[in-house]
């Protein structure tokens, strides 16, 4: 059965059996949904992008080490946190790997609080960039309706520009800006200024294009829960 988009899945990745038993043992006690894997390789060949959550991998396996993964998933374009478990000797490669993008390192031994409380944070980032990913969406696919002309005007509102300037820049009336205006924002689903900006701007998400095209313009794994 396939995860449900909306369920949140610790992916625990680590060669060392019992380690990872349990890991996926006090994560689960903790309330958790788990997978755990054997391999890098393991993981990849279960691993759905559209699965929200974090990973804990070990950094130093055999066959694939933690880094190589993490190096072939940003190339895959996975957004979710990672979270390295190293050795005392593995810390320069952790530190590495913060520099690339790793969420967090646990070194072992480690607290179990303190592991929990960094998983939940990481879990936390997580439902923030997958809200933000949905309201980007949400705002491309109004956009998206809009005309060329509306864009242009959406631009000029959103710059702060007045009606009549706006006219005089697109070279049409004052009450044609005024009905592309309430065009737009009737599309855009807002009632107001401050609202478009709102929608367009959202700090959790990243700004949207509202550029106006050219063309316009002219298993040794345990799997994932079933």
């Amino acid at each position: 059965m396939k995860i449900p988009d909306d369920t949140q899945t610790i992916c625990v990745v680590d060669d060392d059996e019992g380690f990872r038993d349990s890991l996926v043992w006090l994560l689960q006690a903790a309330g958790h949904r788990v997978a755990s894997f054997a391999s890098g390789e393991g993981f990849l060949s279960h691993w759905r992008p559209e699965t929200p959550g974090c990973l804990l991998v070990d950094i130093r396996m055999p066959g694939m080490t933690g880094l190589e993964l993490q190096v072939e998933l940003e190339r895959r374009g996975y957004g979710a946190p990672v979270i390295f478990i190293t050795g005392h000797g593995d810390v320069p490669m952790a530190v590495s790997a913060l520099r690339n993008g790793a969420f967090h390192f646990l070194e072992k031994p480690f607290n179990d609080e303190s592991m929990l409380a960094i998983v939940e944070q990481a879990l936390a980032v997580d439902r923030q960039r997958r809200r933000s990913q949905a309201h980007r969406a949400e705002v491309v696919a109004r956009v998206e309706k809009l005309t060329p002309r509306e864009r242009e005007v959406m631009n000029c509102v959103i710059a702060g520009k007045l009606n009549k300037v706006t006219a005089d820049e697109l070279g049409v009336s004052i009450k044609t800006v005024e009905a592309h205006r309430s065009q737009l924002m009737r599309k855009l689903e807002v009632d107001s200024t401050a609202a478009l900006i709102r929608l367009l701007l959202e700090p959790s998400a990243e700004p949207v294009d509202a550029t106006i095209p050219d063309a316009e313009l002219s298993s040794p794994t345990k799997g994932f829960p079933q």
